[in-house]
């Protein structure tokens, strides 16, 4: 049986602590909040409550995955639905496209609403990504990588020097088609122009397996993530910075935190590695991607009725997220701002002809700054440079010792499915007790 310190609890750190424990592991978790959960959680004021982060994620698998091999399956616990409609696009032209997941037949007849003959353009653009998610699969998501002994084909893929920017204004003459194939990494705070073609296989992801939410809020999957570190008896201290870690002759001997050191045989830094000077020299190149600007509103009265999800594309983006829980007859949105936003949020909105400013009763706005700072790092994780970003991240293995990297800031990435992926990495490492 290890001891096994896991820094961080965001979704990776409590993914990576549930599934460690369940392997046989002496399980502590430290996390420097008052609270786990990290984005995975709610803000609240009033009777209205938002998720601090994601509203949905693709992928369901990871999740059912995790909680099957940490312990019960995941329907015994909340419930995950598909979602009919992913989201709305909106075009500075005044045209909307209703964007269904899951279904190839629903995405052709949306986008053929969008213009004649668009559906099929962008079905076989989704169907080009079919070898890519299959490479991406089997070599670098669902097994453990080393950089220097790739399979070649995945070798081949993550060295390609094509860019998503290209490789849409190849594939597309309406630049709408551009947007909607952008659009994650837009908003992510990417530039295209950085990203590498075969992350297009999103648009792949998303068609195929559909996006999926919890009702009453994602959150409710950082309570039963937390529920689950009580069954498998992992030590949870909380108002515990992490500092560093402690290496003797190039190999992991603790954690030194507020409270003390914490002796470990194995360490899984799910935060961004900066925070630990033992590592940051290792990810000295990379950068984080900046969160995009954020406010919580509670509205009441006669508010428009929106989808779950529309994108106002120009510049700024504007996102509106309508999810949230209220009291009878009020509403709780999340708008996000992206891009050159030089006037207040809502003013900005109105121009969409979304006025929601004589409905506003309770608001919270969250700059980037002020997100990284409450979270410890930026939830976006990694900021793409180019080709080289995916070997300059950490994980699951780190050049010390006994210690692995976990989370958004890890291999494969940002986003939920890809941070539960993560952990999946790190324990299939580690291994059993």
């Amino acid at each position: 049986m290890a001891r096994v310190v896991v820094v961080g609890g965001g979704f990776g750190g409590l993914a990576a602590a549930a599934r460690l424990a369940k392997l046989g592991h002496d399980v502590t978790l430290t996390e420097r909040s008052a609270t786990l959960g990290g984005a995975l959680s709610f803000e609240t004021d009033d009777g209205y409550a938002w998720d601090a982060g994601p509203t949905h994620t693709l992928l369901p698998a990871v999740i059912r995955d995790l909680f099957r091999k940490s312990g019960r399956p995941v329907e015994r616990e909340l419930e995950l639905v598909p979602l009919e409609l992913v989201r709305e696009h909106r075009f500075e032209d005044g045209t909307t496209l209703r964007l269904p997941g899951g279904t190839r037949a629903g995405q052709l007849a949306a986008f053929d609403q969008l213009g004649p003959g668009l559906g099929q353009t962008w079905v076989d653009h989704v169907a080009s990504y079919t070898d890519t998610w299959e490479v991406l699969r089997t070599g670098y998501l669902e097994q453990p990588w080393d950089p220097a002994h790739l399979p070649r084909a995945l070798a081949a893929l993550l060295d390609s020097r094509a860019v998503l920017h290209k490789r849409l204004r190849k594939d597309f003459r309406d630049e709408r088609m551009q947007l909607v194939a952008g659009h994650r990494f837009v908003a992510e705070g990417h530039d295209l122009r950085n990203v590498p073609a075969w992350l297009g296989v999103m648009s792949y992801v998303e068609q195929r397996f559909g996006a999926w939410t919890v009702p009453g809020g994602m959150a409710a999957l950082g309570d039963a993530l937390r529920a689950r570190l009580e069954t498998r008896r992992v030590t949870v201290l909380t108002d515990n910075t992490a500092r560093d870690l402690a290496v003797r002759q190039g190999r992991v001997a603790a954690v030194m935190t507020d409270a003390g050191d914490l002796p470990a045989d194995v360490v899984v830094c799910a935060v961004d590695p900066r925070r630990l000077p033992a590592l940051a020299a290792y990810v000295e190149r990379t950068m984080p991607a900046i969160p995009p600007v954020v406010t919580h509103l509670g509205l009441e009265g006669d508010v428009p009725d929106l989808g779950p999800e529309v994108v106002l594309h120009g510049d700024p983006m504007i996102t509106v997220r309508t999810g949230g829980q209220a009291p009878d007859g009020c509403a709780a949105w999340t708008v996000h701002g992206r891009g050159r936003l030089a006037e207040d949020i809502l003013r900005a909105l109105a121009r969409h002809r979304i006025d929601v400013r004589p409905h506003v009763v309770v608001r919270h706005d969250r700059s980037p700054r002020q997100q990284v700072e409450q979270w410890g790092g930026s939830p976006m994780g990694v900021l793409w440079q180019g080709r080289a970003t995916v070997r300059q991240r950490l994980g699951p293995t780190t050049p010390v010792q006994g210690v692995y990297a976990a989370g958004a800031h890890a291999t494969p990435g940002a986003g939920l499915p890809f941070v539960g992926l993560s952990a999946a990495l790190v324990a299939q490492v580690v291994g059993p007790a």
